[in-house]
């Protein structure tokens, strides 16, 4: 069973934790920990993937896995990324944010899709976790239809 916490990127708790519920509810069963989801701004995001990745851009999603005892680690969403991404998928920011925390969520968990030797799995492992939670197309479907 997961914890989750949704934070800004101060790490202040969000009044509204409804996300942090539905992960709860929708992580995969092998998932143990603690995770907080901070929702940053497209600035900072940017900052984070030319840090930790080298790249330029604000990106959509980011994970951090932790090393600590009962911590599975950090995930950020870039909030003005997932605002775009919502309206071009023609679903709701609400909507976006579950399928960024569940991809998220499932590199902390290990998965890397960028990595050969995954050989498709987190893209099978995303696909029957998102069409069991009712979500539309996941990340790397987008990405590779």
């Amino acid at each position: 069973m997961i914890d989750v916490e949704v934070t800004d990127a101060q790490g202040r708790r969000l009044r509204s934790q409804t996300l942090a519920r539905w992960m709860e509810a929708h992580a995969p069963a092998r998932a143990r920990g603690r995770v907080v989801v901070a929702i940053v701004t497209d600035a900072r995001m940017r900052q984070f993937n030319a840090q930790f990745r080298k790249k330029d851009y604000a990106t959509d999603v980011l994970s951090f896995p932790s090393i600590a005892p009962g911590e599975l680690g950090e995930i950020a969403i870039a909030s003005g990324v997932c605002r775009r991404q919502a309206k071009s998928a023609g679903h709701s920011e609400a909507i976006e944010l579950r399928v960024l925390a569940l991809h998220g969520l499932l590199h902390l968990m290990g998965y890397d899709h960028d990595d050969r030797a995954d050989n498709g799995e987190m893209r099978r492992v995303e696909e029957r976790l998102r069409k069991k939670a009712g979500l539309p197309a996941g990340l790397i479907h987008r990405v590779t239809r």
